[in-house]
């Protein structure tokens, strides 16, 4: 029996991970630096190892990393969050036996940052957004004149601190706040669509396409709905190729009222589309380099977290009077989290809330970036080992 270790196990998509590979014959063990009993209470799960903080002690994470693989004779490491570039930079500290889902380093950094990702999504059959590295708002605003714009911090995650003017920067805007550089972008209408893939060497090996249906305000998405797009598929395998990507591979988009496709940016890690696939899926071959073909979903069925949706989407669609739709939106979609034989991650994930509650109020920060900052990577420079 093969053994994967899963990191990031906080993240629904640990979970989702870790239940297929189960289900496909694996043994499975998750890994993560905070709490992580979503996926740790699965019965899916056969060991919650802790781990260092990859931000704050690179190198005892590394340690742990490389302990767990001897220790379980781990065949395969698979990162689901900002851990992948930790996990990057310091893969010549592992075993050279083992598969670890992360691409080159410096493909991960070009990638992560929203101004050298533009640049780098030329030429691969999709609009790419006429953008601008500013830092300040003058600066954008000389840029940009009237005319609609997004700003954004070159580095950040989930759609925090994002700024969307369609009717172009107000006169007496907020300075920006965060420091580093912005990103400006020429501000594109339509409807967003994210895209979640899987590439070995170049290779697309699995892809989804879904619509972020639900979400918080204009943050991470609850309710997955499938959506089919060839030129976002085409687009993704053409990227992945050029840039010779192996890894998880996410990326944002709008399209137009004519069907065409803008890029918006890219998340080179795991992202929830990898909620569509069924446990039958053979993701688990293209994560270790096998499959022989591109997997995509074979199923068409929504994906939720149901909680979310119970809460603050039913509170959202009573305020917006579209309870009907709600109603046939919650019906039709299956939770990630909870199911029939595997019901405690629903209050594993619970419990995590209560320990990310905890450490917010030590370290005076919000709940986000409480459950996030440990792994968190804005482009700094990571030093060798």
């Amino acid at each position: 029996m093969p053994n994967v270790l899963i990191l990031g196990g906080r993240a629904p998509v640990a979970l989702d991970h870790a239940r297929r590979f189960q289900r496909q014959g694996w043994k499975v063990h998750v890994a993560d630096s905070i709490p992580c009993r979503l996926t740790g209470w699965s019965r899916s799960v056969a060991a919650t190892l802790s781990l260092a903080s990859p931000r704050y002690a690179p190198m005892a994470f590394v340690q742990g990393i490389g302990a767990a693989i001897q220790t379980h004779a781990i065949d395969l490491v698979v990162p689901t969050c900002e851990e992948v570039f930790y996990l990057s930079r310091y893969r010549n500290l592992l075993p050279t036996g083992v598969r670890v889902l992360a691409g080159d380093f410096d493909t991960l950094r070009t990638l992560h940052s929203k101004w050298q990702f533009i640049e780098a999504a030329q030429g691969c059959g999709a609009t790419v957004p006429e953008s601008r590295r500013v830092v300040s708002l003058a600066e954008a605003r000389a840029w940009a004149g009237v005319d609609p714009i997004v700003l954004k911090p070159e580095y950040s995650r989930f759609g925090v601190h994002v700024r969307i003017h369609p009717e172009g920067l107000p006169m007496r805007g907020k300075e920006l706040d965060v420091a580093g550089s912005w990103v400006a972008q020429r501000y594109h209408a339509g409807t967003e669509l994210c895209s979640y893939g899987l590439a070995d060497k170049g290779r697309l090996l699995a892809h989804a396409v879904y619509r972020p249906t639900y979400r918080i305000q204009r943050s991470s998405s609850y309710y997955f709905e499938p959506h089919a797009c060839e030129m976002i598929r085409t687009f993704v395998s053409l990227f992945v190729r050029k840039m010779d990507f192996t890894g998880q591979i996410s990326f944002d988009w709008i399209q137009g009222e004519d069907g065409g496709v803008t890029v918006i940016e890219c998340n080179p890690r795991a992202t929830s589309g990898l909620h569509l696939f069924a446990d039958e899926d053979a993701l688990p071959a293209a994560l270790m380099g096998t499959a022989d073909h591109c997997v995509e979903p074979s199923h068409t069925q929504p994906a939720m977290i149901a909680a979310l949706m119970l809460s603050a989407g039913l509170y959202q669609a009573a305020a917006g009077s579209a309870l009907s739709r709600w109603r046939h939106d919650y019906r039709r979609a299956r939770d990630v989290i909870a199911r029939p034989q595997d019901r405690s991650p629903l209050a594993g994930g619970l419990l995590d809330l209560g320990s990310y509650a905890r450490l917010a109020l030590a370290q005076g920060c919000n709940l986000r970036e409480a459950a996030t900052r440990d792994i968190e990577w804005d482009g700094e420079c990571l030093r060798p080992i």
